[in-house]
């Protein structure tokens, strides 16, 4: 059963990475995020960053691209097994800052 490990709300600030949360147990995640305040002209990076051992260090693992109004607001990512460590970042690059609700589930 799908349960909510983290959520929150975060307003952009443009080309600044924000870290939305960061899980160190061990289980499989999904990121959403609801872009349904974006508009033309602006444009999203989605990140999830895991480590491949515990005293690795932590890299990118899935990166997802988003601009303009989105006709599927509801963004989700694939679910990431993660050992380790789990981090969840959003970055708005271009536009006007928006607010934009996430959530982490635990699966």
């Amino acid at each position: 059963m799908a349960t909510s490990k983290t959520n929150g709300s975060q307003t952009a600030v443009i080309s600044t990475e924000h870290t939305l949360s960061t899980i160190t147990d061990a289980g499989s995640y999904v990121l959403g995020v609801d872009t349904s305040n974006m508009v033309l002209g602006d444009k999203l990076t989605l990140r999830i960053k895991t480590k491949i051992r515990g005293v690795g260090t932590t890299r990118t693992t899935y990166i997802a691209n988003y601009a303009h109004t989105q006709g599927t607001p509801n963004a989700l990512s694939i679910p990431i097994a993660s050992p380790h460590e789990f981090v969840a970042t959003l970055e708005q690059t271009d536009g006007t800052g928006r607010v934009f609700n996430w959530e982490v589930t635990g699966l």
